[in-house]
């Protein structure tokens, strides 16, 4: 086999359809006429053929590719390489749709344009429409429908133009706009690798001409500029923006824009530690940091862009998730929703469509996303969120949904959706400074669903000089104690139920005070020294040692207990 060259422009695509309908056959035509198999194989599949007394398939071919594959040659054998004159290619193709489509959000796959194989003698099927609605699921844009099998209809340019009327009404439904519709036989050859002469009436490229016609997106240096905040450093005078560049570029001078709340500043320099480090520009791929002209408090979950190719900010959009999690995803519970860097608590207010992701067959809309199930949501997040549609950018346009410690399942962001009027959250502020309540949070435990939820009450803010409610149902505070809101970066102190201070967690100094963190779980740190270490090691604590840093500094009965309940929802 052709050793594929790794500084070649490479395309991933996916083929979809039904076995019945040749998709293997295309698959296997399409790697024998562009010399993409081992050799030998079609020597071998055609004496194993002939042993057997079976007619030889160009199916089997694919058999073959992928038994040769998992000897070694790739590590994915749901990832068929071939080439072409043009470019080299990927064809994504598994097992199962569960597999599928589970690689596709999840990001262990992602493909640029799509092929959906049709059986032109038996026309569009129910299970032809299924395979359009993945492509639909997955955002993806660049889709070619392939009528196969034109030889058992005689090459009829009636019957294409029937199937290419019925199919576009359909696609059109699901915002699917094929490029073309091309023709081919794939047992023959007909229109694979070069135009046939049975298809004259065809004016347009031939499969593999189809393929090459396609342009490839952008290289990531050159999409938009997206650079999600990872963290923020001091060190002497200088704060340092840390985080990956995800695409585009940044330079020194460049006037950028911080979202969400859009703060202008400009880049006054990019860090380093050595001289021979230095550097004026930074571009995707690179983890850096970069120091800004404004003295601006920003924190994690941010994203850096600028202002004439700005993100999606709402606290809503239209997204297709695929499920994994053991308890049902359902409407109105709250989820821990992490995009790029973000972080944000979120809930499914609406659910539009179920389908059954090993059968693509449309579930009945029980309000409630099973195990294994995909599913066309409306997500709301308690605050605004950056985001990009998945088609235009797969960093930014993903995300993971997390119930209690586990990611349960993952998501692609299709569509921003009209902004939400935002529940304002039990909320601590002071001048620019801004943290989380969730110390007035209630936990219950729901004997329906035998799962711990947490409740909160909205629309309330404190500020300094307030007085706080140091008891609820389920959580009882001493009356002077500061709480460290750790992922806000805030440290708010109360005396006497009054909160006397609210400053930013590097201003903070120990105070002998009891200490929680920002959901009311007592910090097991009474000493300087242990707070000093326990500072010390939360610094250094990312989503691997949380749990370690939590089980070992956090302890939740201090202040807390969990009540029970029938029917959390109701409360």
């Amino acid at each position: 086999m052709t050793q594929l060259n790794e500084t070649r422009d490479t395309l991933k695509i996916v083929v979809v359809g039904h076995v019945d309908h040749g998709k293997s056959t295309v698959i296997g035509r399409l790697l024998y006429d562009t010399d993409s198999l081992p050799e030998g194989t079609v020597n071998k599949v055609k004496k194993i053929a002939k042993e057997t007394g079976k007619p030889f398939e160009y199916a089997y071919l694919l058999d073959a590719f992928e038994e040769e594959q998992k000897q070694g040659i790739t590590i994915d054998t749901t990832q068929l390489q071939f080439r072409t004159k043009k470019r080299d290619y990927v064809i994504i193709d598994a097992p199962g749709h569960k597999e599928f489509l589970k690689n596709m959000i999840s990001g262990a796959a992602n493909a640029e344009a799509g092929f959906l194989i049709i059986d032109a003698k038996e026309g569009v099927q129910e299970q032809s429409k299924r395979h359009a609605y993945i492509l639909s699921l997955l955002g993806i844009k660049k889709v070619y429908v392939v009528l196969n099998k034109m030889d058992l209809v005689d090459y009829s340019q009636e019957i294409y133009e029937t199937i290419k009327k019925e199919m576009t009404e359909f696609l059109a439904d699901l915002k699917v706009y094929p490029i073309d519709y091309i023709p081919v036989s794939a047992y023959f050859g007909e229109n694979i690798l070069h135009p046939s002469e049975k298809l004259k009436w065809f004016k347009g490229n031939s499969f593999v001409g189809a393929m090459d016609a396609i342009e490839t997106e952008k290289g990531l240096e050159d999409k938009p500029l997206r650079f999600p905040i990872q963290d923020v450093y001091k060190f002497d005078d200088r704060r340092i923006i840390a985080g990956r560049i995800e695409s585009g570029r940044i330079k020194v001078g460049d006037k950028i824009t911080i979202y969400p709340e859009g703060k202008k500043t400009t880049v006054k320099s990019i860090a380093y530690w050595a001289e021979r480090d230095k550097k004026d520009v930074a571009v995707a791929g690179e983890s850096t940091g970069i120091i800004v002209e404004d003295e601006f408090f920003n924190k994690r979950g941010e994203v850096i862009a600028f202002e004439e190719d700005k993100p999606s900010i709402s606290n809503s959009f239209r997204a297709n998730v695929f499920w994994m999690g053991k308890n049902d995803l359902v409407k109105n519970k709250k989820y821990k929703i992490k995009l790029s860097s973000q972080e944000v608590e979120g809930e499914i207010e609406e659910i539009i469509g179920i389908v059954d992701s090993s059968s693509l067959d449309s579930k009945v809309n029980s309000g409630k996303i099973k195990q294994n199930d995909v599913a066309e949501v409306i997500i709301t997040t308690n605050e605004d969120v950056v985001f990009d549609k998945f088609a235009d950018s797969h960093v930014t346009g993903r995300f993971v949904i997390v119930d209690g410690y586990d990611v349960a399942g993952g998501g692609i962001i299709v569509d921003a959706e009209e902004r939400r009027e935002l529940k304002e959250l039990q909320t601590f502020t002071f001048e620019t400074l801004k943290a989380r309540g969730d110390i007035f949070e209630e936990f219950y435990y729901n004997v329906e669903e035998f799962s711990i939820d947490q409740y909160k009450d909205f629309n309330k803010s404190y500020t300094v000089g307030d007085e706080i409610p140091i008891s609820g149902e389920s959580y009882k505070y001493p009356e002077s104690f500061d709480v460290l809101v750790l992922r806000d970066k805030v440290a708010i102190k109360i005396r006497n139920k009054i909160i006397t201070e609210i400053i930013t967690l590097d201003q903070y100094g120990f105070t002998g005070y009891p200490l929680t963190n920002g959901r009311g779980f007592a910090i097991q740190a009474f000493t300087q020294p242990e707070f000093e270490k326990f500072m010390k090691e939360y610094s250094k604590t990312d989503e691997r040692r949380e749990v370690e840093f939590l089980n070992q500094w956090v302890k939740f009965d201090t202040y807390r207990r969990v009540i029970f309940h029938n029917n959390f929802w109701d409360i």
